[in-house]
């Protein structure tokens, strides 16, 4: 039976992940960084795990528990939304120690175990915002488009052990708290400074007046199939809004 960790899993994309295939047959190993009852169903085929994606200590500990698997899933992150004038450069280092350097980190914390057995993939969350040009997301886009960019060189290096490296771009999902945690790290003032305002308020209003949204059962399925995928394709996107993105792109 195989096995596939997943980071970021008590909520939204990371918790219909696990659901999608643990219903499929897989065992699954659900991290996050606060394990909470009742998030997941009782089985003996799911495991909860404590793991926070910025802590060597905690990725160490969070592997050798877990044992082999034969997929890891990098969904955790933190967003951001704010014009970059009105967002702090620690909240800038914080959306990077998650979205990117976390990413990393748990990567290389699973690679030798997929090289040295010859199989194995990592597929790595990133989202919508790198196949096209969003309002108020340059520090969120920037640390995103900085997994593009890892994992298409990753998986030319994984590539003769007979390892996968792949994407999965979600689009906007109006029904996760993500959006609302977006925020964090400062006030609407600070994030939108005055002179920004009007373009900000437009901007997101033409943004959310597209009717095209994703679902968490768009993620999971793009991540289901990103894993089985043996064509070689890279970029899974996910939910009607980026599939639209990637065919104009």
């Amino acid at each position: 039976m195989k096995s596939v960790l997943i980071t970021g899993a008590s909520s939204g994309y990371g918790r219909e992940t696990a659901l999608h295939f643990h219903a499929r047959g897989w065992d699954v190993i659900a991290t996050m960084r606060t394990p909470r009852t009742g998030v997941l169903p009782e089985s003996d085929r799911i495991r909860v795990l404590a793991l926070d994606v910025t802590s060597s200590e905690s990725i160490t500990a969070a592997f050798e528990a877990a044992g082999p698997v034969d997929a890891l899933v990098n969904n955790a992150g933190i967003p951001s939304i704010g014009v970059f004038e009105g967002t702090s450069m620690a909240r800038v280092r914080e959306v990077f120690e998650t979205n990117t350097f976390g990413v990393m980190a748990t990567t290389q914390a699973v690679l030798p175990q997929f090289r040295e057995r010859g199989s194995g993939v990592v597929v790595n969350v990133t989202s919508s915002v790198v196949l096209g040009h969003m309002p108020l997301s340059a520090v969120y886009k920037a640390s995103k488009m900085a997994i593009e960019g890892f994992t298409a060189s990753l998986a030319l290096e994984l590539a003769p052990f007979g390892v996968g490296a792949k994407t999965v771009e979600p689009g906007a999902c109006l029904s996760t708290n993500f959006a609302g945690r977006a925020t964090e790290g400062g006030s609407p003032q600070d994030l939108v400074p005055a002179p920004y305002a009007a373009w900000a308020k437009q901007a997101m209003e033409e943004f959310t007046g597209q009717g095209l949204f994703t679902k968490e059962s768009d993620v999971a399925e793009a991540v289901w199939r990103a894993v089985h995928d043996t064509t070689g394709q890279l970029r899974f996107p996910a939910g009607p809004d980026a599939v639209r993105l990637a065919q104009a792109r």
